[in-house]
């Protein structure tokens, strides 16, 4: 993980956003997967490999 801020990132919403703003995106930073707080869209987001961000992901879906 680290901080990452790439304008050039395409960014979507999270499915789970709750419509109050209270979200955060997911966007394609180059070869990163980045996350961003939607409120914050200027500032910072963290990075993951494709491969972390699969693992992470993995781990919610089978926790929820």
């Amino acid at each position: 993980m680290k901080k990452n801020n790439d304008p050039g990132a395409r960014w979507r919403k999270a499915s789970y956003s709750n419509g109050q703003g209270s979200c955060v995106e997911v966007g394609q930073a180059g070869p990163a997967v980045a996350v961003r707080d939607t409120t914050d869209q200027g500032g910072p987001s963290l990075a993951f490999t494709p491969d972390t961000w699969r693992r992470f992901t993995g781990q919610v879906k089978a926790t929820a």
